[in-house]
């Protein structure tokens, strides 16, 4: 099975970059992209963000499950937003011109093209995400989040999240196989029933294992005297280069191009309805 969020070891520059830099730059692009309603705007970002991950060399199946997962999110989000508020794109835009239907439950342009922005931020977001999970190494990332001021605590509990979710995946994989051996069927062959039960018989050894885990992690950090100092320093952490600060420097133009759009459109929205 292929690893989540699993961090390889690539030869390309953006795995040679500072995690610091990195988690600066995704979260002012991803900031100003959430902030940001201009269509125009999120359009070029999210082509900058797949141009951006072409270089990093990551495969398809690598990141399919993740961007599965975020495609049924959306659909799920923009299909309840059309539901419980099919009108809010024509408060936002001002404007009404109706596609179809008639009252309060009548499809609008307005409506349509305030869904689309949202699809497009879900959209841009995902390839930075994935950028910053698979081409940093977990303990660069927690020093990363140290240097920027989170706690060195809440930060290495990052670290040890990436590196763990492997490891659970494996182990589930793992049970699902002896389970199979067993006789439970939980292929798409089997009733509905017979997949949930076999679930449940894989979940349940899954949390016990990783329950374990988790004590025997907490008792190696203990035994370590993890937590008694209020600062501590990073194996992985590293310097900055030209190529960080060529990082911040881009996504601050890009941020500043944004807020540009903001101020000339009068504020967050670009309304093409007026």
């Amino acid at each position: 099975m292929n690893n989540l969020f699993g961090y390889k070891k690539r030869d390309t520059w953006l795995n040679h970059t500072t995690g610091t830099a990195k988690l600066v730059g995704f979260l002012l692009l991803t900031t100003i992209g959430m902030i940001s309603y201009d269509t125009r705007f999120l359009l070029g970002l999210g082509l900058f963000a797949v141009v951006l991950m072409q270089t990093t060399q990551i495969k398809y199946h690598e990141y399919a499950l993740m961007l599965n997962l975020v495609l049924v999110f959306a659909v799920i989000n923009l299909v309840m937003i059309m539901v419980l508020a099919p009108q809010y794109g024509t408060q936002l835009y001002g404007t009404r011109h109706v596609l179809f239907g008639s009252g309060y439950w009548s499809i609008t342009q307005e409506q349509l093209f305030y869904e689309f922005n949202l699809l497009l931020k879900y959209l841009f977001s995902l390839p930075f995400a994935i950028i910053l999970l698979f081409t940093t190494n977990p303990s660069e990332f927690s020093a990363g989040l140290n240097k920027i001021g989170v706690p060195y605590k809440i930060a290495y509990a990052f670290a040890i999240t990436l590196r763990y979710i492997p490891d659970v995946q494996s182990d589930y994989h793992t049970i699902s196989l002896a389970q199979q051996a067993r006789g439970y069927e939980i292929s798409k062959k089997a009733s509905l029933k017979a997949r949930a039960k076999g679930a449940v018989q894989i979940i349940l050894p899954l949390v016990f294992t990783s329950l374990d885990r988790i004590e025997t992690i907490s008792q190696a950090m203990e035994l370590r005297r993890f937590g008694r100092q209020k600062k501590r320093s990073w194996y992985q952490e590293q310097s900055f280069s030209r190529r960080d600060v060529s990082v911040l420097v881009g996504s601050v133009i890009i941020v500043g191009i944004g807020i540009a759009l903001l101020l000339s459109n009068g504020g967050r929205l670009y309304n093409p309805f007026k």
